[in-house]
């Protein structure tokens, strides 16, 4: 079934292992950007984020947690027809399915944006309650972008179709058209947060669902392009590695059970610190999630 759904034969993530057996979290890539809108290269992402990974150390000073006390695979990226967008959300899917079954949390690594809908159709039939958290620079709440309703501009419009709670919270957003921002302030989904600001709202907002399951979704863009130049569609304004580490912090007290990285696209950003900094986001999910299970 694995040498079905992955192809396991390039970088793997540091200290990960390729089998399952005894661990609890799983990785996997998904190596596609085909609905890109401005500049691609988001399907080398995966891959850029497992070879940079060595120059990183496995211990965390703010977490107080080290890579090496954690047992957590990396399947590799999963086996995809790149010319159907459609089908692509469907393998991904399929491989969510398959680390649910082998009782793993996943954490999926982009390409772009479009592939979280797939993760999320997994996993609401073990999470009927589930929710989602959104990292992002934009709203992606449209109903279709360039002819496509699987466009990375629709990701959380699909998601919120499969969500039996349809309940996201969208944390940061910057950029999005009139009528997305109109949605989010209507329903309520928008959690104001500014860069060296404090987590309140979220929590604020997070409470009515502290028995909830949460999938955290991190589009790269969220942080600011000084410091993430690497992603296709850069915005001024974002925000910083303490921030991040400020809204991990305040989801310590929440359950996450699964997560997305999205939108690096390594190319774009020559020195490599776009590629480190994602490596770095997937460290601290890998040892948040080993807290939550």
């Amino acid at each position: 079934m694995i040498k079905n759904l992955f192809d396991n034969e390039n970088a793997i993530f540091m200290g990960a292992k390729r089998s399952p057996d005894d661990c609890a979290i799983g990785i996997f890539g998904v190596n596609y950007d085909g609905t890109c809108s401005f500049k691609p290269g988001a399907r080398f992402g995966p891959e850029a984020i497992r070879q940079v990974s060595s120059c990183l150390e496995t211990y965390c000073p703010k977490l107080n947690k080290d890579l090496e006390d954690i047992m957590y695979v990396d399947f590799g990226s999963i086996l995809i027809d790149k010319n159907d967008s459609k089908s692509i959300i469907e393998s991904v899917k399929s491989a969510t399915n398959f680390l649910i079954n082998k009782k793993l949390s996943p954490i999926m690594l982009g390409g772009e944006h479009s592939i979280t809908s797939g993760a999320i159709e997994a996993l609401v039939t073990k999470y009927p309650d589930l929710i989602l958290v959104q990292l992002d620079a934009h709203a992606d709440l449209r109903e279709s972008y360039l002819g496509n309703r699987n466009s990375h501009a629709c990701a959380m419009k699909r998601c919120l179709e499969v969500l039996p709670e349809k309940k996201i919270l969208q944390v940061g957003i910057r950029s999005g058209t009139k009528e997305e921002f109109q949605i989010m302030h209507n329903n309520k989904q928008l959690v104001n947060f500014y860069p060296g600001g404090n987590t309140q709202e979220l929590k604020q907002a997070l409470l009515p669902y502290s028995k909830s399951p949460i999938y955290l979704t991190i589009d790269l863009d969220w942080f600011d392009p000084s410091l993430l130049a690497g992603t296709g569609t850069p915005e001024p304004g974002g925000f910083f590695w303490n921030d991040f580490e400020e809204v991990l912090k305040t989801l310590q007290d929440f359950k996450i059970v699964a997560s997305d990285i999205v939108e690096l696209s390594p190319e774009i950003d020559k020195s490599g610190v776009s590629s480190i900094v994602a490596a770095k986001v997937l460290r601290s999910l890998i040892l948040s999630l080993e807290n939550m299970q």
